[in-house]
């Protein structure tokens, strides 16, 4: 677990609250307004570190529903009746369970919503969910598109969920998921991203391609020891979510190391661990997320897990940069991937002001200032 300690503390500029008006990401210090304004409806206390600089965590109910298939409740149409359709047993979580792999269980989530009419929402895996090949996403009522929630919407949320690799033991309280909340749509440019760029040097290459996003490509030459990546073990043990540094690596994982070629056959259906080749830098005064890459480039998938909060990667919150661990499964076909080749986009949104609380050590964040880097259950 990693060590609680006093979160970073953004010092001048000091921005006040955030402008009227003002369009972004909702830092820390507005999601809090939004909870005690009744926006997000708690149905237990905030947990300790559950608000991020950016972000809200999401915990589970105290109850899993395993269903037939994975689904959309439709316009008009509430997931409690769905759940009716489909369901086929329930499982308490109060205790903890076992979810098993290729199974879809959908969980109530403590938090529920009431959002105001400018206010939308946006949800994703977190880092150590994707790392750990499990396949979440949330359920609104009513909306006909997975992890996203909009503007006026008020009702429950839940947790669809479908491990891939690892079963895996979760309870009620534990964190799969996050919310980022969005006042408006920033008209984010090329041009605009540029200049951010040219500020703020946002990834380590001389000259950033930039189309609708930054371009990372994949490292597969690796650390002094040649170690490039991990593909992971079938029919492993369980991995605990909520305990942390309790798994040995070489029981759920084969390291990859570099060859001559400096290429990587991607297997199908196998799921890999890999890295970026650029560091990658996110000012205080924007946060930053992974689009889907283009399905036409390559018959894989990289699943981009969680947000990139302010301060991931930036040198005053302990990092000079971090980069990005990339999930990633072929499709049907065996496919080649070459080191330096293009396997993502990095969106960058501004802030409606400055968060009082950055990414980093201080905030006993996991991921800062990475390298290749396995989830924190690993050891």
């Amino acid at each position: 677990m990693a060590k609680t300690a006093s979160p970073v503390r953004v010092k001048a500029p000091r921005p006040g609250p955030a402008r009227e008006g003002a369009v972004g990401i909702v830092p820390a210090q507005g999601i809090r307004a939004l909870v005690a304004a009744g926006a997000i409806k708690l149905a237990e206390p905030l947990a300790e570190k559950q608000l991020q600089p950016a972000s809200l965590d999401l915990r589970l109910g105290a109850v899993a529903y395993r269903v037939r298939a994975s689904f959309l409740p439709g316009p008009g149409r509430t997931v409690a009746t769905r759940l009716d359709e489909l369901s086929l047993h329930t499982i308490s979580l109060s205790q903890g369970a076992v979810l098993e792999t290729g199974c879809v269980y959908v969980v109530p989530l403590l938090e529920s919503l009431a959002l105001g009419d400018t206010i939308s929402a946006a949800t994703n895996p977190k880092s150590s969910t994707g790392r750990l090949d499990v396949f979440t996403r949330v359920i609104a009522d009513g909306v006909a598109a997975f992890d996203e929630v909009p503007a006026g919407y008020a009702g429950p949320l839940y947790a669809e969920i479908c491990p891939q690799t690892f079963p895996v033991v979760v309870r009620k309280g534990t964190r799969l998921t996050q919310i980022r909340f969005r006042r408006g749509r920033p008209d984010e440019s090329d041009q605009s991203l540029a200049e951010l760029h040219a500020r703020e040097r946002l990834v380590s290459t001389e000259s950033a391609d930039i189309r609708q996003g930054i371009a990372l490509s994949v490292d597969l030459v690796g650390d002094r020891d040649g170690l490039i990546g991990y593909r992971a073990k079938r029919h492993s043990g369980l991995v605990d979510v909520d305990a942390p540094g309790t798994c040995a690596v070489l029981d759920y994982w084969d390291p990859i190391h570099v060859r001559a070629a400096k290429r990587l056959i991607l297997d199908p259906d196998q799921f890999y661990i890999l890295a970026s080749k650029e560091a990658v830098h996110v000012p205080p005064t924007h946060a930053a997320e992974m689009v889907p890459f283009n399905p036409l480039v390559g018959e894989f998938r990289v699943h981009y897990a969680g947000f990139m909060d302010p301060g991931f990667g930036h040198a005053a919150a302990g990092g000079t940069g971090s980069r990005v661990v990339l999930e990633v499964r072929s499709h049907k076909v065996p496919f080649v991937l070459e080191d330096g080749q293009i396997i993502g986009r990095l969106v960058y949104e501004r802030m409606t002001e400055i968060p009082e609380i950055l990414y980093g050590r201080d905030l006993g964040s996991n991921y800062q200032a990475q390298g290749l880097k396995l989830s924190k259950h690993f050891k």
